[in-house]
């Protein structure tokens, strides 16, 4: 896959959340921090999909909450269009979102059962009065129905007479009902049937090509992310360790954790002529985000490991498209 347009919309640089860890009864002292995102940063172009791939609990979500100002960052800065989302008043900051726009991982949850598919969709414009004329909203809804594949009655319905990936949907339809330029997706389909799930993702295809919506991809499901994205962003504990194409992650992989993490994706090959990558088993368990290895985080799980490793934290290599965080990677002798 290729991006249309190489126009940057969106940069993060050294993105950082961390959540304060209970409170002492005596003094009411923060007990510690949970370093949920450590310095994250990668750029978005106009038309593209990123995909932000890891395990759980590895930060993926705490970044799109934090890009949409959902959870207020700790540090950093992100760039929409040159104009920093985390210094925008709320004046500001509304104009950004209306730009800038996020479907939720549970359909579920994420529509109000109270409100019509009609008013659900429309509430965008109540918010953003001048996007769409009054008189023109009931047909715009309805249009924005058909384009997500539902039915133009389905506007007076409520969400509990849907099924999850009709649900999805609606949200979808919300998503776009102000004409975004990036649209944070948040494992859109996770909660979805299996079976639903792949024409959920063909949909965002199709309006990522008719609208040209550049799209940052949260999933745990590494054949979907595939599917979807044209870079990839390998996520662990915190911080990016791979980025770089799909193709360059998906048949080229340089870090081991990204290579652990693609061994062990299943294979839908029933003929047994494909050639499986050995399964990595990784030892010990993932570290506590409040209390994260010295160095790289990896290195307590890496069978690479040596005792840089445990000194000093390695940073993304830049100079290329395809970069990675890692004293001893694979592939390149010349970073090692």
């Amino acid at each position: 896959m290729t991006a249309e347009n190489n126009d940057p919309v969106l940069e993060v640089r050294d993105l950082v959340k961390h959540f304060p860890v209970g409170r002492g009864l005596t003094f009411k002292r923060d007990k510690g921090i949970v370093r949920a995102v450590d310095g994250v940063s990668f750029m978005l172009h106009a038309g593209e999909t990123l995909g932000l791939v890891g395990e759980s609990g590895c930060g993926k979500s705490t970044v799109a909450r934090s890009l949409l100002r959902l959870d207020e960052p700790t540090a950093g800065t992100a760039l929409f269009h040159g104009r920093n989302i985390f210094a925008a008043d709320s004046s500001e900051l509304k104009n950004i979102r209306r730009r800038l726009q996020v479907i939720f991982q549970d359909p579920y949850a994420s529509l109000n059962p109270r409100m019509t598919v009609a008013e659900i969709i429309g509430e965008p414009w109540v918010i953003h009065p001048d996007a769409v004329p009054a008189s023109e909203q009931a047909d715009r809804v309805r249009t924005l129905l058909e384009n997500v594949g539902l039915r133009r009655e389905h506007a007076e319905r409520y969400p509990h007479e849907f099924s999850g990936g009709q649900r999805q949907r609606i949200g979808i339809a919300r998503a776009i009902a102000l004409e975004p330029e990036v649209l944070i997706c948040d494992e859109p389909v996770s909660a979805l049937d299996v079976s639903v799930q792949a024409q959920v993702v063909n949909l965002l295809m199709e309006i990522q090509e008719r609208l040209g919506i550049a799209y940052v991809f949260i999933a745990h499901d590494l054949s979907i992310v595939r599917h979807m994205s044209h870079r990839v962003a390998v996520m662990y504990l915190g911080r990016i360790v791979e980025i770089g194409t799909e193709e360059q992650i998906y048949e080229h992989p340089r870090h081991p954790y990204t290579k652990a993490l693609l061994s062990a994706e299943p294979s839908l090959d029933f003929t047994g002529q494909e050639e499986k990558p050995q399964r990595i088993i990784l030892k010990g368990e993932v570290p506590s985000p409040a209390n994260p290895p010295s160095g790289c985080r990896f290195r307590n799980r890496c069978w690479k490991a040596q005792e840089i490793c445990s000194r000093d934290a390695p940073e993304l290599k830049n100079g290329s498209d395809h970069r990675v965080a890692c004293y001893f990677p694979e592939n390149d002798a010349t970073l090692a």
